[in-house]
């Protein structure tokens, strides 16, 4: 048993954003703490939360509207500025490693108040992987809002379709239940078959993570038959397109091609000198009729979709691609055209390539963008019990550290301590780089000022 040093772990209501309904622990996880960790937790009061204040108070926790007795506060995302407190401890999504310029305000505040910030995005093993995620959930809901958004959009075209029938994510009562009307849809498909024309109806997965398989887990509901992208590129499939969709999974060797044309792609190598590569993706677009994207971005990689490649696809006559399910959702990122995040009450918009102007739903030049960055809230009591399933073990150890520590002196296990960002107030040695955007940051404040 680890009796934590801190009196009361505090659990946080999530209020940065209207649709946000999950909690980093459920009532269930917490009560098992409590009565075999020798943990008190108190909980802040949320009339959002998918998991009501009644709920919690049934397993005997007591729920309060705010933390102030708290000296560790468990949140999800980011934390308004004005509710940080003095010489806290916080552990949530702080969004800041890769210089965030949105949140420099939110961590600037953190580091004047000494503050401690642990993110779970950082929270990985000795190899780098990460420990604690949403794992697919994001994949699930993602395809169900790309099938949905396909759906209105070849509706639009006056094309009948079976998608017509479907709803976004958030709108069904659970994952069971959405779950039961895509196999509706596959079996009209089976019966009715497909419109004309949108015959073959292909499908790319970029990526082949727990995002992805997420994706996949909702995709393969439907009549699928699976074609490797050499044989998209061909025009090559194995049966009849009328009562079928041809699903395409790309792996890295698929998306970029060595600058020197006669090597072979090597992953490692990728991985460790990307500026070796260079973008081939653009390639398999005229093929595609939807593009679900759950491959992880960072600036040195190639993108996927350019605005150049978007621009070229769109200048004859309608091409075949009608949507992308950005579920990655780096803003002009892998998918350069994402030029801004959504969220499920207005979650699609049409990016117009000949201009770079995008309007709200999926009537327009263009392929339609989905591109919530919050998917797992449209799941959110699904998610949350994945998501806190695997949080509570690390509960302890963070309960029992003693944050007044120095850095080096700090008892927290390694995966925990590689993802201290800041500690009373200084950042973390692995984060000083983020030094250089908080200047920046202060620095655009005060031009603007």
């Amino acid at each position: 048993m680890v009796v934590g040093k801190n009196p009361y772990v505090g659990l946080r209501r999530e209020d940065m954003y209207h649709w946000e309904r999950r909690t980093p622990l459920i009532p269930a996880h917490i009560e098992d703490l409590a009565q075999s960790e020798g943990l008190e937790f108190i909980v802040q009061s949320s009339d959002m939360r998918a998991y009501s204040d009644d709920e919690y108070r049934a397993v005997g926790l007591s729920v309060a509207n705010d933390l102030k007795q708290c000296p560790v506060i468990i949140a999800l995302k980011e934390i308004p500025v004005d509710v940080l407190e003095k010489d806290k401890a916080y552990v949530f999504f702080s969004h800041v490693i890769k210089g965030q310029s949105f949140n420099m305000p939110m961590l600037q505040r953190a580091l004047d108040l000494g503050c401690t910030i642990i993110d779970y995005e950082k929270i990985v093993n000795d190899e780098g992987r990460r420990l604690i995620a949403f794992g697919n959930y994001a994949g699930l809901a993602g395809m169900i809002d790309t099938l949905w958004a396909l759906g209105n959009r070849l509706a639009w075209e006056g094309i009948a379709n079976p998608f017509e029938s479907l709803t976004q994510a958030s709108k069904y009562a659970d994952l069971a239940t959405a779950k039961e009307a895509i196999r509706m849809a596959g079996e009209a498909i089976r019966e009715g078959g497909l419109a004309e024309r949108v015959k073959p109806l292909t499908i790319g997965v970029a990526g082949y993570g727990n995002v992805s398989k997420g994706a996949q887990e909702i995709l393969d509901l439907l009549p699928i038959t699976d074609i490797n992208p050499a044989d998209l590129l061909e025009g090559r499939y194995p049966q009849d397109a009328d009562h079928t969709i041809f699903k395409v999974v790309f792996q890295e060797k698929d998306t970029v091609l060595p600058l020197e044309n006669d090597q072979p792609v090597e992953l490692q190598e990728f991985y460790d000198y990307p500026e070796r590569y260079r973008a081939a993706f653009e390639r398999y677009l005229p093929q595609l009729t939807a593009l679900v994207n759950c491959i992880y971005w960072e600036p040195r990689y190639p993108r996927l979709v350019t605005i150049e490649s978007a621009k070229a696809l769109y200048e004859g006559p309608q091409p075949k691609l009608r949507v992308i399910g950005d579920i990655s959702c780096d803003v002009e990122g892998g998918i350069e055209i994402t030029v801004k995040a959504t969220e499920p009450d207005d979650p699609v918009y049409v990016y117009d390539p000949s201009t770079g102007n995008i309007q709200s739903g999926v009537e327009g030049n263009g392929p339609v963008m989905m591109a919530v960055d919050i998917l797992p809230s449209e799941l959110p009591r699904e998610s949350s019990a994945y998501f806190s399933n695997i949080l509570k073990e690390f509960v302890p150890e963070i309960a029992a550290a003693d944050y007044s520590a120095t850095f080096e002196e700090l008892t927290l296990p390694a995966s925990l301590k590689r993802a201290v960002i800041c500690h009373r107030g200084v950042l973390a040695p692995n984060y000083r780089y983020i030094q250089q955007h908080l200047t920046k940051a202060a620095d655009t404040t005060t031009a603007v000022s």
